[in-house]
């Protein structure tokens, strides 16, 4: 669903509905210009660069810069350097990852990457943030940590965020609305506690004794 949503893949069927326009597909590029941005199940990061190079890559669609202007950095460029490095100061402070965003994203506890990971999506100043299990593989203590960031995102900037996660305990904590599939087709939909009280997702995900 995610890869449908930000055009990494075309779907057989239906229609993408975002901000009142409606299409058949969604290209990678056309779905971060309208401020789509998603983070991954297996981290996606450049791992001998630092956590602040990172995270300025989420800023790449905003620069207007040309090559020539970077390479010898002066005037425009060096305006956006400045400007951008602000905005990433401040998701790096809203993320708690001040002292760590000089060091090499390749030398980070995987608890940390994912939030890194988290920031330069957040640097994107999306108006929908697409999480593909942002809680895999973490321990009690960053699974807190991870939803309250999440939390914290959809209450300050008032994002929107699609979450995918396997941990029924976070999902039914954290989501104003669950949407259950099952092999691509929609069984559930509603309030958690509808979801949990709903029989065909009891018996596509728990099974049903006979």
């Amino acid at each position: 669903m995610l890869n449908v949503i930000n055009g990494v893949y075309r779907p057989q069927q239906g229609t993408i509905a975002f901000h009142g326009e409606v299409r058949r597909d969604m290209d990678t590029y056309q779905a971060a210009r309208n401020g789509i941005a998603r983070t991954f199940q297996n981290i996606a990061l450049f791992k001998g660069m630092s956590v602040l190079d990172n995270i300025m890559t989420g800023r790449n669609l905003m620069m207007k810069s040309t090559f020539l202007e970077q390479a010898i950095y002066i005037g425009r460029a060096r305006r956006e350097e400045i400007a951008h490095r602000k905005k990433v100061e401040q998701v790096i402070d809203f993320l708690e990852i001040q002292h760590i965003r000089k060091t090499p994203v390749g030398r980070l506890p995987y608890g940390l990457q994912k939030r890194v990971e988290l920031a330069r999506a957040l640097a994107a100043e999306p108006k929908m943030l697409l999480l593909d299990e942002p809680m895999a593989g973490m321990n009690v203590e960053e699974k807190q940590d991870m939803c309250r960031f999440v939390l914290d995102t959809n209450d300050q900037f008032g994002t929107t965020i699609v979450l995918i996660e396997h941990d029924m305990g976070v999902v039914m904590d954290i989501s104003d609305r669950v949407v259950v599939l099952d092999y691509g087709r929609k069984i559930g939909d509603g309030r958690p506690d509808e979801i949990r009280a709903n029989p065909d997702v009891i018996r596509a995900y728990l099974g049903q004794a006979h």
